[in-house]
């Protein structure tokens, strides 16, 4: 009664389960794999002691950033250059903006190091100076941003002495010496902030006090959350197992419909040439389902 599966058309049908199946549980398996790892980093995450209580280190010991030295404190020395104001950054669902002051090291490159934030606009606040001369930094350190970090403006435009990515490849064409690929924020803002008039790359006017500078907390390193993405790889992983489970099912619905067919055949109770239309028709109604199917994954 099951001889028809050796026939030429059946041995292409039990080809393409073979295949499908396999390839359907190792995307899914892949899939279930990428959210276990999201998992796991985010609970190394948390497991994470507080910035404040890690002894603080030198920026190149650090280096480069990752998912155990994000947020860790990092202490430079070197004298405070060129400063920009980050616009478009919000704290405590307050507008505001950034103070970024790059700190020349005496190894010649400069690190990033926002001073704080301030609320408002860049050119109607008013900016605390830099402190002069050689001064020591401690900050949490963070990696560089990118197009999908939350604030970042990436239309491009901005005044000058403005800045919408803090990213050494952003800088890099702003300044005419080496940017370290990270940078630091700094939770004591009283000693990054100086004070006196504004700023040279300035902001406001100098008949308005500069405000105080708050700090900015240091992000989770990116990857370490359960966002929205590692939710879609779980998804993604029922949806492969359903295709292989849908594959599966419509082998099995095809060999009874044909062998169905065939034990009527035997019994005399179908011609048959209208059996073979029969298991054809339905056999071709199989594959384009799988073929959807498959299209779909």
């Amino acid at each position: 009664m099951y001889r028809f599966l050796l026939t030429p058309r059946w041995w292409g049908i039990n080809l393409f389960v073979v295949l499908a199946i396999p390839f359907c549980v190792f995307m899914g398996t892949w899939q279930l794999g990428r959210f276990e790892d999201r998992v796991q980093t985010h609970d190394a995450a948390e497991k994470q002691p507080a910035p404040g209580t890690r002894p603080a280190k030198p920026i190149d010991e650090l280096l480069p950033v990752d998912t155990v030295t994000s947020g860790r404190p990092a202490t430079a020395t070197g004298r405070y250059a060129d400063q920009f104001l980050v616009p478009g950054r919000k704290l405590d669902d307050k507008s505001g903006f950034y103070v970024l002051n790059m700190l020349r090291t005496d190894s010649g490159k400069a690190l990033p190091v926002v001073r704080g934030w301030l609320p408002g606009k860049p050119g109607s606040t008013a900016v605390p100076a830099a402190p002069t001369g050689e001064v020591t930094v401690t900050g949490d350190l963070q990696a560089s941003e990118n197009a999908g970090t939350a604030g970042v403006d990436t239309a491009g435009g901005l005044p000058d002495g403005q800045l919408g990515m803090i990213s050494a490849a952003s800088l890099i064409n702003l300044v005419p010496y080496d940017v370290y690929d990270a940078w630091v924020t700094l939770q004591d803002t009283g000693a990054g902030a100086g004070s006196g008039a504004d700023s040279d790359s300035g902001s406001g006017s100098g008949d308005k006090a500069a405000g105080a500078l708050r700090p900015v907390p240091a992000a989770a390193a990116q990857g370490t959350g359960l966002d929205l993405k590692a939710f879609q790889n779980l998804g993604y992983t029922g949806e492969w197992f359903v295709f292989a489970g849908f594959v599966l099912f419509m082998w099995f619905r095809l060999v009874r419909r044909e062998a169905e067919a065939a034990r009527d055949l035997q019994l005399g109770l179908v011609e048959e040439e209208e059996a073979a239309s029969e298991a054809e028709a339905e056999s071709g109604e199989g594959k384009s389902r799988d073929a959807v199917g498959s299209g779909t994954a």
